[in-house]
């Protein structure tokens, strides 16, 4: 079924409407909500029965829990005409598909911009956790991939929470974003019936059903929540590895070899790292869409929801399965020991020991500097000591800085994020 079979008497060819057939089925509970957000206008403007629009929203529930979604129909706005029958005849006064659409997309980014935030709440929770447990758990920090200075454990997997809680702030502008209503933009123009305006209408109707950059602000945050994810997976790898050994992988988060018996594999990890390209490639590939299109609604818009569904799944999964990693990992407390207290991690708290005392820092720096080329560098402090006289942003007061932390992701705190 099409909603515009009245204007074509000839019915398109198989090939062309597999091709046109959108992949819009996910989008069906949204636009159910959408399309009684709009029943619920026809009957205040006199265009629909107080029977008329209860027998719809229950049609329009009853859609969004079971389907009906057939082969023949286009997309899911000709289905739900279908499925309404007499009632869908009288559904569609007053909107086009192109503002239908578009509130429908809206509310998709809304739930799943919450339902990121959800998630990621849940890892930084069970990253505060690990980094309770590990507040005092020495190790190197690491600049250029090489051991700078000692901090703790705890310090660093704080690291990673503040990623996670900048990906927050990111979602809730997607869902902020997307909030605005199309509803009554109808095809580009608005209409002539005098319906009344949803909550928080759009104020232009050519903008209301062209703008897709809530769209964009979505896949946004997708890419960047991926690049922050991505880089925690990479610590992951490396710390799992024989060379570092800073962790075990556990069995209910890693995959073994089929020819190796020895091997167990980041897996997780590993997919996090290689999701965050395609999510940045559907970014991108929405950018490219968008950036040439005249105004106001072109088919082309249709590529939005396959990068937003795929995207939504992505986010999902990598969220659950990293949390699951993130909780069982064993830490291998010994190894990070062993690396914290390599004497050269503590050469810049002998620098600044010499300009304590008054010599110019760059000297200073020359001095150890020559110590450590000729392999005589003494450390004059422990790493334990050194954490502990460096204050915040640094790694001395780990546990204040986990408590704050708590705070800022607590569901009241949350709410108005």
């Amino acid at each position: 079924m099409t909603l515009w079979q009245g204007r074509v008497e000839k019915g398109l060819a198989p090939e062309v409407a597999d091709f046109l057939r959108a992949p819009d089925r996910e989008l069906l509970p949204y636009d159910c909500a959408a399309s009684k957000l709009h029943a619920a206008r026809l009957a205040e403007a006199g265009l629909l029965t107080a029977d008329e629009l209860a027998a719809v929203e229950t049609a329009l529930d009853r859609i969004a829990t079971e389907g009906g979604v057939a082969a023949e129909d286009e997309d899911v706005h000709s289905a739900i005409e279908r499925l309404l029958g007499d009632l869908g005849r009288k559904i569609h006064a007053g909107r086009s598909r192109n503002d239908q659409v578009a509130a429908a997309m809206r509310l998709y980014v809304q739930e799943a911009s919450g339902e990121a935030r959800d998630g990621l709440r849940s890892l930084a929770l069970a990253l505060l956790d690990r980094a309770e447990a590990e507040a005092d758990t020495l190790m190197p920090a690491y600049t250029h991939m090489q051991r700078g200075q000692p901090i703790t454990l705890g310090h660093h997997l704080l690291a990673w929470v503040e990623m996670l809680e900048r990906d927050l702030g990111r979602f809730a502008a997607a869902r902020a974003q997307a909030e605005p209503s199309p509803l009554g933009s109808g095809a580009v123009a608005g209409s002539t019936l005098a319906l009344p305006a949803p909550e928080n209408q759009v104020r232009n109707s050519v903008d209301g059903v062209a703008d897709r950059d809530f769209a964009l602000d979505y896949l946004y945050a997708v890419a960047a929540s991926f690049s922050h994810l991505s880089r925690i997976a990479m610590d992951l790898c490396l710390w799992a590895t024989a060379e570092y050994g800073f962790l075990k992988l556990p069995e209910e988060a890693a995959t073994g070899s089929s020819m190796m018996p020895q091997k167990l594999n980041p897996d997780v990890a590993e997919l996090v790292r290689g999701k965050a390209g395609t999510a940045i490639g559907r970014l991108t590939g929405l950018l490219a869409v968008l950036k040439g299109l005249p105004l106001a609604y072109n088919t082309d818009l249709q590529e939005d929801k396959q990068a937003v569904f795929e995207a939504r799944r992505d986010v999902r999964g990598a969220l659950a399965a990293l949390t699951v990693l993130v909780q069982h990992a064993e830490l291998r407390r010994d190894r990070l020991a062993e690396a914290a207290s390599d004497p050269l991690v503590l050469a810049t708290d002998a620098a600044e020991a010499l300009v304590a005392g008054g010599t110019p820092f760059r000297d200073a720096y020359t001095n150890i500097a020559a110590s450590v080329r000729a392999g005589t560098f003494e450390a004059t402090t422990s790493s334990g000591k050194s954490v502990a006289t460096r204050t915040p942003p640094g790694p001395g007061a780990v546990g204040e800085a986990i408590s704050a932390a708590r705070t800022r992701l607590s569901p009241a705190s949350q709410s108005t994020g």
